[in-house]
């Protein structure tokens, strides 16, 4: 069975067991390691994996084909994306018609930026460029552009870039929802059997959890960030009571984020009873 995820702490500690044939009866993975821009558009292609972890901003576009798993995604508080400059003003106005990097068009980052945009940057920015995740920091360091917009594990790292905080939207989220940000999705192709997939996942989280240890050479293998205290810092933000199950504040958050960016027209309305 294909599957495509990041190459994030998060996701390889999440699915460490089930790539590894940990898990009683569940299929061999064949894993693509992909930056979430890639796993969004992989789920947009008729051969695309069985199994993604995509943005939960791509589930407009990809629900017709794949499922919302009820579990093993990102979802959180305290987590969310910021926009950093080199600049130390904490003004947001400072955009204005300025260039600024993200890591994807159709990630929740993005749609955030852009609902916190619309509040805070008159006449908004000049350019959105896209970047790959690991290239956006040195981007912005360099010069080459004004402000980029980063997540994972950036957050624990942008000092060491000579970066600042301009916001923190994931803040700026639970301020105005009192909901947690949802980040990433796993959806299985619908001709599957949603249950089996959703179990073999969850019982890879519950793994991961028991034997926290087992993962932690395949973790720092691919992920950007070696250092090992920053990967486990992101494990311990990223992988929480939501990555065993959504549960109703979880499908309120997913709801509350794709109502929202629907009526900014960001992204395509959505059946909301699709995601369950």
């Amino acid at each position: 069975m294909r599957i495509a995820f990041s190459p994030c702490p998060n996701d390889t500690f999440v699915f460490h067991a089930w790539v590894h044939g940990l898990i009683s009866d569940a299929p061999k993975l064949d894993v693509t390691y992909a930056d979430i821009d890639i796993t969004n558009y992989l789920a947009t292609q008729s051969n695309g994996p069985e199994i993604l972890k995509v943005s939960f901003a791509a589930l407009p576009w990809v629900l017709s084909e794949y499922a919302l798993l009820p579990c093993g995604g990102a979802l959180g508080r305290g987590c969310g994306p910021l926009v950093l400059t080199k600049n130390s003003s904490n003004d947001p106005s400072v955009l204005s018609g300025k260039r600024v990097a993200v890591p994807s068009e159709r990630s929740t980052a993005y749609l955030l930026f852009r609902l916190w945009m619309a509040q805070n940057v008159p006449g908004g920015v000049g350019k959105i460029l896209i970047l790959p995740f690991h290239e956006i920091m040195p981007a912005v360091r360099d010069g080459h552009i004004d402000a980029g917009l980063v997540i994972h594990e950036a957050r624990f790292t942008y000092p060491t870039y000579g970066l600042t905080l301009l916001a923190d939207l994931g803040e700026w989220w639970e301020n105005e929802t009192a909901l947690p940000i949802p980040l990433g999705a796993i959806i299985a192709r619908r001709s599957l059997d949603i249950d089996r997939i959703a179990s073999w996942t969850r019982a890879s989280v519950e793994y991961a959890w028991a034997h926290p240890e087992a993962s932690r050479k395949y973790v720092l293998q691919h992920a950007q960030e070696m250092d090992p205290q920053v990967a486990q810092a992101h494990i311990d933000l990223y992988v929480n009571q939501f990555t065993a199950s959504l549960g109703v504040e979880g499908y309120a958050a997913i709801d509350a984020l794709l109502s929202r960016a629907a009526e900014e027209g960001l992204v395509p309305k959505v059946d909301l009873a699709t995601l369950r």
